[in-house]
């Protein structure tokens, strides 16, 4: 019991701290969800590898207070996500917008799988025509008339 106690409290504490703060908690839970939700989709510049809303990061926390101000002026969600990447960049977001500059990062995982799927195709290809080059099995008359010919070669050698 005491062992089950112990794992649940480490498990507990293992889990990634909240980065937002209660100072920056909105009191409307459903302008709040809408932050949370915006802000899981925007990436720390700091850490580059998180969103705003997992990040300790100083500069997150100025982005989650941004995004929350905007929120309470009363911009929709697409209004905030605009703001934030006019002034950041398109780097901001964790899912960039599919667009001319950005088609070749979404098609590059479709292109590397393909040319996978191909290289593979190619090199079963290969080796099934090379374990068979492409000639008949002997027929039964031909086998015997080669094994007369080797035959009358190993009398000659003697």
């Amino acid at each position: 019991m005491i062992r089950s106690l112990i794992v649940l409290l480490a498990l507990l504490v293992s889990q990634p701290a909240a980065a937002v703060g209660p100072g920056e908690q909105l009191d409307d839970p459903a302008l709040e969800q809408r932050a949370r939700d915006l802000s899981q989709e925007l990436r720390c510049l700091v850490c580059q590898n998180q969103s705003i809303d997992d990040s300790d990061a100083p500069l997150a926390k100025d982005l989650r207070v941004l995004v929350r101000d905007r929120l309470q002026a009363g911009d929709t969600d697409a209004q905030v996500m605009d703001y934030i990447v006019d002034r950041y960049g398109e780097f901001v977001l964790l899912r960039p917008r599919l667009r001319a500059g950005t088609v070749v990062l979404w098609l590059t995982p479709l292109l590397v799988l393909l040319a996978g799927v191909v290289s593979v195709f190619v090199y079963i290809r290969r080796r099934q025509t090379a374990s068979s080059d492409g000639t008949p099995p002997l027929s039964e008359a031909e086998q015997s008339r080669l094994e007369e010919i080797v035959m009358s070669r190993e009398q000659e050698r003697d």
